[in-house]
């Protein structure tokens, strides 16, 4: 089960986040495409999830006892392609490769290219049942005697599909007590923000009425993040949801909250300021825990 993070852990963390965002725009502006704000969003639970929650070993992609991590808004890869390498699944030079022809590192992920992807993704939605049916091939293989964890994270935009909610409804009527959903609650999708694209409130309440166990919590708060992830691995009688909120475009204060950036990378002279606004971040995080 998870452990609490102590103040060193949290500042590794930071720092950890941090250069997970200086990845990203590197990644991207040498792509010359691909999406910026929601990666950027999500580099915090990355972090937290690669450098602590996750029961993994990169140098054993296949370990039958991991945890599974399973992405189903395939689009902000990058942030899953940053973490694997600096996690030691691959090598951090080749994260420069990102959509290249040929690259292991396409635009969305191919499970068989890249040891340590779980599962494809791209038509959004379809990550949720991909996980449940994880869950319940290993209920089938193991009982209620397996301590695996099957991790989906997913965006706000994408539960317009409704292929979610038939899984949603799957899981708690299965009670799948280890999957835990994470929602990117940020707000912007390509076409615009959440409310006015297709509104989803109450969110909380809707998921309750699935049977899921649900919390709500800052998506850049380490310990409110690993206190909720805990939680939610303690829930022994059903499937667990956390949303997340974020700020899209996170750490580069001119991409944040903006919905444009949903979708487009930044070009030379923007990513050479986003990387001076990280590293000039780096400096301040060090120097709150001296």
């Amino acid at each position: 089960m998870i452990t609490s993070l102590s103040d060193k852990k949290i500042k590794e963390l930071e720092l950890t986040a941090n250069t997970l965002r200086e990845s990203v725009i590197e990644m991207l502006v040498a792509a010359g495409s691909g999406h910026t704000a929601g990666p950027l969003g999500m580099a915090d639970i990355f972090a937290l999830m690669y450098f602590h929650v996750l029961r993994h070993d990169p140098k054993k992609p296949d370990w039958p006892e991991r945890d599974r991590l399973i992405l189903s808004n395939g689009h902000i890869c990058p942030i899953l392609y940053a973490a694997m390498a600096h996690s030691g699944y691959f090598p951090v030079k080749e994260l420069k490769t990102l959509r290249d022809f040929g690259s292991r590192l396409q635009g969305h992920p191919h499970r068989e290219w890249l040891p340590g992807i779980e599962t494809s993704s791209g038509p959004l939605g379809s990550g949720l049942s991909q996980a449940i049916g994880m869950a319940l091939a290993e209920r089938v293989d193991y009982g209620h005697a397996s301590n695996k964890f099957f991790y989906c994270l997913m965006s706000d935009g994408e539960l317009d599909a409704g292929n979610n909610w038939e899984a949603f409804m799957l899981a708690g009527k299965e009670r799948l007590h280890n999957v835990i959903g994470i929602i990117d609650r940020n707000n912007i999708q390509i076409d615009g923000y959440v409310w006015d694209v297709m509104p989803l409130e109450p969110l909380y309440e809707k998921f309750e009425s699935f049977n899921w166990h649900v919390q709500e919590v800052d998506g850049h708060n380490f310990q409110a993040m690993a206190d909720a992830i805990g939680q939610a691995q303690s829930a022994s009688d059903r499937p667990s949801m956390i949303i997340a909120h974020t700020i899209p475009g996170k750490g580069i204060p001119e991409f944040e909250r903006d919905f444009r950036w949903h979708g487009k990378p930044p070009n030379k002279e923007e990513a050479a300021m986003a990387l001076k606004e990280l590293r000039t971040l780096r400096g301040l995080i060090q120097s709150e825990h001296e």
